[in-house]
């Protein structure tokens, strides 16, 4: 038989109801082309791309060596012939070959010279990994050294230079005895070597290890750190208070009356309207914010509302409004209490229909959504006053939760800061895991008119600042560093010392750290004051 007449008729043999597959006599498996590339993705991913190149690279070597090895006990006439060698990887699928040139191998020509089309390698890189820098057809330029060097009897090396996996029009290979390759084989061989890929996956293995007690420590830190209770919300709720909201936030959720989120500015209004969102039956669609105050009311129609086509100068298409893009799920109105009384009468009528007219439209479309509010204002007092629609507060107002100002809730103040320190020396790349036991006083001491948004702030400055791996009193903001002593809690009776320290140490850091002058303010004498500071075990001067 000649060359020209092989194909796989001659060469697979098969049960058409399944079984054994067998390719010149030896047994085969038939695999996806892209579970191939999926493999070659793990591989990549678990140990790197030296070590998964290095793999396949063996694989393919031995893969070329084995069909050598059958074609030469199967078809000794095509062996002889000695040009059936590229002919069979096409057979086997791996690519279509192209022009194909070959020489003896002893002059300054390659040995073997060829094209290959549509290689399964580059196309599965592409795929899964993406575009290379480097030619990535790794096993079937393997399978030719392998193959070419059972027939050869001596050490050949295939090198891909063009490649459709790096940006090529084509894949191009060159083949060459060992010795005559030069400078330009040596960054090759280490992938052929055992030795080399054991050396790089034991490399693996120790950054694995480091890695994973990195991440062990990393994690035992965030545990430390991010003591967040509820960890259904990432909502601090230490507080009796604030468990208080959050618990019946669950309840009202379950309901799906509208409701209306109140409280001072920063206190956590849309993590709240979240929650109810996150355990209600709507909780698979969408949630959609809107700060009502922050849009102008010509604006916030059309945005709540949508507008078709031609509705407006500029109006080039149709707009789907935030009704409609909530439909299913639920609609936070941030700010409520800041819309004008025309947009309330709109409001109004979109809540008691359940249905919305985009802007310049003729007809109405129905919508399917639960609205929860949020304000700051006293919705009553601004019922009474007229400037907020009696009925419209009504129907929004079917269930109230309030949140309590950060300073109604002491106990929540330090691990939110945790949470927040956790958060920001991760996303900065800062190693500040904590805050020192004064920082804690003061955070606790400090009355908090922002809430928690200040609170937030406040860390992200001290993250910004600190210098070792603790905030210090030196790194938080000024206002939070000349705090006052905590005022007594209702039924807490604080011990006199402890309320001597804070004063002296607050009086002591308006003074500058001055002693002197803090003595002359406090009315004591400079070795009483130095006596004090050696009790509260802060540096001598």
């Amino acid at each position: 038989m000649r060359i020209e007449d092989l194909d796989l008729r001659e060469i697979l043999s098969f049960d058409p109801r399944g079984g054994v597959i067998r390719f010149m006599g030896q047994r085969v498996v038939l695999f996806d082309a892209v579970a191939l590339g999926l493999l070659r993705k793990e591989l990549t991913n678990a140990f790197g791309t030296f070590a998964a190149r290095g793999v396949l690279t063996r694989f393919g070597y031995a893969h070329g060596w084995r069909v050598g090895e059958a074609l030469e006990h199967e078809h000794p006439d095509l062996w002889k012939e000695g040009k059936a060698g590229p002919f069979l990887p096409p057979l086997k699928g791996q690519f279509i070959l192209g022009e194909n040139v070959r020489t003896d191998g002893l002059g300054d020509a390659p040995l073997v010279e060829t094209v290959w089309h549509r290689s399964y390698e580059a196309e599965q890189h592409l795929l899964h990994i993406g575009l290379s820098d480097e030619p990535v057809c790794w096993t079937s330029a393997a399978f030719a050294s392998g193959y070419l060097s059972y027939k050869e009897r001596r050490e050949v090396y295939v090198i891909e230079d063009r490649c459709v996996g790096k940006g090529d029009s084509e894949c191009h290979i060159a083949a060459r005895f060992k010795e005559r390759w030069g400078p330009e084989l040596e960054r090759h061989l280490p992938y052929y070597h055992m030795e080399s890929i054991d050396h790089a996956l034991q490399e693996v293995s120790s950054k694995l290890r480091r890695t994973e007690r990195r991440l062990r420590e990393r994690q035992a830190e965030l545990e430390r750190l991010a003591t967040c209770s509820d960890q259904d919300t990432g909502l601090v709720a230490r507080s009796e208070a604030m468990r208080r909201v959050l618990e019946r936030a669950r309840s009202v959720a379950r309901t799906g009356s509208s409701v209306v989120v109140t409280g001072e500015s920063g206190v956590g209004k849309e993590e709240v309207a979240r929650l109810v969102h996150r355990s209600s039956e709507r909780a698979g669609g969408p949630f959609v914010a809107v700060n009502c105050g922050a849009i102008p009311e010509t604006l916030l129609e059309r945005e709540l509302f949508g507008h078709v086509k031609g509705a407006f100068t500029g109006a080039e298409t149709d707009a789907v409004g935030l009704f409609e893009a909530a439909d299913g799920g639920t609609l936070f109105l941030d700010e409520v209490g800041e819309v004008s009384p025309a947009m309330q009468v709109k409001l109004l009528r979109a809540l008691q229909e359940r249905e919305v007219r985009p802007v310049g439209d003729s007809r109405s479309r129905k919508v399917d959504v639960r609205i929860v509010a949020a304000t700051n204002r006293d919705l009553a007092v601004e019922v009474a006053s007229g400037r907020f629609r009696q009925d419209l507060f009504y129907r929004l107002n079917v269930i109230e939760l309030r949140v309590p100002p950060l300073r109604d809730r002491p106990d929540d103040v330090v691990p939110l800061a945790r949470c927040f320190l956790a958060k920001l020396s991760r996303s900065a790349h800062r190693p500040v895991t904590g805050f020192t036991a004064q920082v804690a006083d003061l955070l606790v001491r400090y009355p908090w008119p922002g809430n928690v948004r200040e609170l937030q702030n406040a860390v992200e400055y001290a993250v910004a600042l600190s210098a070792g791996n603790q905030v210090g009193v030196d790194d938080l903001p000024e206002a939070l560093r000349h705090a006052p002593p905590a005022p007594a809690r209702p039924g807490v009776i604080r011990p006199l010392h402890e309320v001597e320290r804070e004063h002296v140490l607050a009086a002591l850091r308006t003074a500058g750290g001055n002693k002197v002058a803090t003595a002359a303010g406090l009315h004591i004498g400079l070795a009483t004051l130095y006596r004090k500071l050696k009790e509260y075990g802060e540096p001598a001067p």
